[in-house]
């Protein structure tokens, strides 16, 4: 059904909003209507902490989680576990990691999967940043934290063959998530102990 907008300014705010995954346009003509209610300087503040979102927020040159500054604030902790590296897929999986409380190491974030089919090769992504680190950060453990996922296999198996060559100890986590499965959506009981039985990753 076509919906007709009494408003020009409305519409546009709505195909704005439309345009986040998960949102479609009813979502997206709540959350307008929702913040024409609202105080003006609410709005204001809202529409002033994305705009330093996107003017000020950085990514780790060292990992590629999103930070504040140029080195976050996990690689910093010089109480975390600096020979061990949990290699996620995004900075959402950091995320579901880290609220497990299970993982006191540092983390890659790979910034995506090798998938073909979508034009995903190994330069696209961040592994050749991970082969620097472990060839000169004196890491032990590379621990592969990827979706169960066939795009996520693929690239573990990438991984563990640039790293072959390393005298560094490649695991994965445990299979108690289901094939399929996105780590961020993964429940934290099950993520946690998925790290802690982790497994020594074979290549097959």
């Amino acid at each position: 059904m076509i919906q007709h907008y009494p408003s020009s300014l409305l519409e546009k705010a709505v195909d704005e909003f439309a345009k986040f995954p998960g949102i479609g346009r009813k979502t997206a003509l709540r959350l307008v209507l929702n913040m024409l209610r609202r105080e003006k300087g609410e709005v204001c503040r809202f529409i002033d902490s994305i705009s330093q979102l996107m003017d000020k927020v950085k990514y780790c040159r060292v990992c590629h989680n999103i930070s504040d500054s140029d080195v976050c604030d996990i690689c910093l902790d010089k109480s975390r576990d600096q020979s061990t590296v949990c290699v996620v897929e995004n900075v959402q999986d950091v995320m579901a990691v880290e609220s497990t409380m299970q993982y006191h190491g540092l983390y890659h974030v790979l910034g995506g999967v090798i998938s073909p089919m979508d034009g995903i090769g190994p330069g696209d992504i961040e592994i050749d940043s991970l082969v620097h680190r472990v060839e000169n950060e004196g890491i032990r453990e590379v621990i592969l934290a990827l979706g169960s996922t066939m795009e996520g296999d693929t690239t573990n198996f990438y991984i563990y063959r640039k790293l072959s060559i390393y005298d560094v100890k490649v695991s994965i986590i445990a299979r108690g998530i289901s094939v399929g499965d996105e780590l961020e959506y993964t429940d934290e009981v099950t993520l946690g102990r998925s790290i802690l039985n982790r497994t020594l990753f074979d290549g097959k």
